[in-house]
């Protein structure tokens, strides 16, 4: 299967490393940057790899199986409806898009085609979230009374300084976009996926520099009767502190926690069909980053599932939701409103004057 990576910033090397350990052929990689894909090409071993600094060029010039994006956010949209367009399947980084109408454009256009598109929401396949989604899926829990996701985290200024588009609405958004989505990402596909309604706050506290919001709360109602609770900041002193996932049922209470919820630290049953101590014990990973271990198994999934013409896993759709619940606390925090979804249509743009001008950096 050839493939090709388009973007090679922060992201890059878990694509590479995954790209590897799955077997695929490297046909090129592409960046704008030309520094930076020859970094990623001696670093990685890919100096033999055709190297584009243009990815229409490319489409043109390679036949390419698989490719993944992981360029600026604000991107993704126009370059996957590219890439189907040649009839590449994709796997996009989040977030699969910054805009409703385009997400929808990418289902459609991959539908159309007969392409797969896999969003990187690569904690699903932590081995911890695993075990939790199986004991959901078995009923363990009984009613799920509601859930609540925190991400505390630091970015500093030289984090955003090294990309001048982090940050900005048109190309990122903001804490909740860019760092808190695959924990909200969880946290919906865990209590059900159908919202109701959203009541959320967002504000820029610290970060005077960016454009969007660097902490953002939101309350959330499911159709099914269960609540979730979302608590999402960049601005925690001096460094991360953690990635939470709870999940309490009438049966049930879990805990994944750690850098990025690669830990089950509390486990309760009442049915005890195991033994708490052990279960945490074996489900609790260690990774170097927050990045986790999940970019490997997503990119098996996501290979299983086009030579098997399946759905991966985390499928565009899964993408789209993970959009819309962070873009309707971004609404419900600017309307200072309840919002009812779905949404029709959305976009980061809609919220370019939230906060007002930034400073220069």
């Amino acid at each position: 299967m050839r493939y090709a990576l388009i973007g090679c910033g922060r992201i890059s090397p878990n694509h590479i490393a995954a790209a590897k350990k799955n077997h695929l052929e490297f046909a090129a990689i592409c960046d704008t940057d030309e520094r930076k894909m020859q970094d990623k090409a001696g670093k990685f071993g890919l100096e033999n790899v055709r190297q584009y600094t243009d990815y229409r060029r490319m489409l043109d010039a390679e036949k390419i199986d698989l490719a993944a994006i992981a360029t600026e956010s604000g991107k993704h949209a126009a370059i996957a409806l590219d890439c189907i367009s040649a009839g590449c399947s994709l796997i996009i980084e989040k977030p699969i898009a910054l805009s409703l109408t385009d997400a929808e454009m990418i289902i459609q256009a991959a539908a159309k085609k007969g392409v797969k598109v896999c969003v990187s929401h690569q904690n699903r396949f932590n081995k911890s979230i695993q075990k939790i989604r199986d004991a959901l899926e078995k009923n363990r829990f009984g009613r799920m009374l509601y859930g609540t996701a925190h991400i505390r985290w630091c970015r500093d200024y030289a984090y955003y300084a090294k990309a001048k588009w982090r940050g900005t609405w048109e190309q990122d958004g903001g804490a909740l976009m860019n760092q808190c989505i695959h924990n909200i990402d969880l946290l919906r596909w865990m209590l059900g996926d159908e919202i109701e309604e959203v009541t959320g706050i967002t504000d820029r506290m610290k970060h005077d520099y960016i454009e969007a919001e660097d902490l953002g709360m939101a309350l959330v109602k499911f159709k099914n009767g269960t609540y979730g609770i979302i608590e999402g900041t960049t601005n925690l002193f001096s460094q991360n502190l953690e990635e939470t996932l709870y999940l309490f049922g009438e049966k049930g209470t879990v805990k994944a926690g750690g850098q990025s919820v690669n830990k089950i630290e509390e486990w309760r049953f009442a049915d005890t069909l195991d033994e708490p101590q052990a279960v945490m014990a074996e489900y609790a990973e260690n990774p170097p980053d927050v990045y986790g271990y999940g970019h490997s198994p997503l990119y098996a999934d996501m290979i299983e599932a086009i030579k098997n013409d399946r759905e991966p896993y985390v499928n565009a759709e899964a993408g789209k939701r993970a959009l819309e619940l962070v873009l309707a606390i971004y609404l419900s925090s600017a309307e200072k409103r309840t919002v009812r979804l779905p949404l029709k249509e959305c976009s980061t743009m809609d919220f370019a004057d939230m906060f007002g001008k930034r400073k220069d950096m």
